[in-house]
């Protein structure tokens, strides 16, 4: 994927293809805002920020993609903005236009508002103060693939952005099209300076009322029944496992395909140093899978002597059967790398 040349600080990632012939609408398409400048202006949006000037050629290139991992990207911003959703009748909020309201409430046809698109821009000035301007509920649109802005910042990297998100009470629980919410995405990118922001920001900022609900549930699954956890453990992340665990995550929650709990995937990694921390923290040695399996299970079916060694030394049960009526020493026998010698303790031969 080529770099973006409206803004240094955009980034590769991955799974971010556009289609040929495509780009999406971008902060430039400001401009075509009702009023050009002066609609940016009255929007309250630094004209500088909102407009910088164009390296030759860049009107060519294409842009980032806007969501992290879609295909279709939105179009120009039409000349023409529709009317803003909310009753013509109404008045406009305390301190702003009708003419700021309409540049604000902004949302292309992706479902990106402005401040979707400052951040997938990497403009975090023109997102801080559209923030700033605009209520909580506009803050927790999502756009057609069920992305806030608070899971693009998280992607992206912004922290300034998620600080002012957090503090404007934005709800930290809405997932996306994958069932994944933003401290999900913070593990699985391995943001650990976003997931601290996500797990110390679940308390509204002073005179910021956060509707009851709008808490951090780290049992939580996305659409692969996996909770931040169980994203950590997969990744090998100690640092993001014990920050988790800190702030509240269920050591033995199971994922909801077959219910392997952390300790069954970290042993599936082969990792033994996310098995000892896990086990050091109190994991429960003998959790069993929907069929039955322990880790010991796993580890002898995978001849892992190490992972075994240390799971027997952890009192790991030799004799549990799974839904096949098998135990770990039935596993063991006649394999050459893993010796179970009757019940406990176990010996193991590497």
């Amino acid at each position: 994927m080529s770099r973006a040349a409206g803004g240094e600080c955009r980034k590769e990632a991955g799974g971010w293809e556009a289609e040929d012939g495509q780009c999406d609408s971008g902060i430039e398409s400001l401009r075509s805002l009702p009023g050009g400048r002066d609609a940016a202006a009255a929007a309250g949006i630094p004209l500088a920020a909102a407009e910088s000037p164009a390296e030759p050629g860049s009107a060519a290139e294409e842009r980032l993609d806007s969501t992290y991992s879609s295909g279709a990207l939105p179009e120009a911003l039409p000349e023409a903005l529709p009317e803003p959703a909310a009753s013509r009748s109404e008045e406009p909020p305390q301190g702003l236009s009708r003419q700021q309201l309409e540049a604000l409430t902004y949302v292309s046809e992706d479902g990106d508002t402005l401040v979707h698109l400052a951040i997938i821009h990497c403009v975090p000035a023109v997102a801080l103060c559209c923030i700033a301007q605009l209520p909580r509920e506009v803050l927790e649109i999502q756009n057609d693939l069920f992305q806030t802005p608070l899971h693009l910042a998280v992607y992206l990297e912004q922290p300034s952005v998620i600080e002012a998100l957090i503090h404007k009470g934005v709800n930290l629980g809405l997932q996306d099209r994958n069932g994944n919410t933003p401290l999900h995405l913070a593990c699985e990118q391995q943001r650990l300076q976003c997931a601290q922001q996500l797990l110390q920001g679940t308390a509204p900022a002073e005179g910021t009322e956060q509707p009851h609900g709008h808490h951090q549930d780290l049992q939580l699954q996305n659409w692969q029944g996996l909770a931040c956890l169980h994203i950590s453990t997969l990744k090998g992340n100690i640092p993001m496992m014990s920050l988790l665990l800190e702030s509240g995550a269920n050591i033995d929650v199971r994922e909801g395909t077959s219910g392997k709990t952390p300790l069954h995937l970290a042993v599936e990694c082969h990792n033994r140093r996310a098995v000892q921390f896990l086990l050091r923290n109190g994991a429960y040695v003998d959790a069993q899978m929907y069929n039955g399996c322990t880790p010991l299970h796993l580890a002898v079916g995978r001849k892992d002597a190490a992972i075994a060694t240390i799971l027997s030394h952890s009192g790991a049960d030799t004799l549990l059967r799974n839904m096949e009526n098998e135990t770990a020493q039935d596993l063991a026998d006649g394999n050459n790398d893993v010796s179970l010698q009757g019940g406990r303790p176990v010996a193991l031969q590497e």
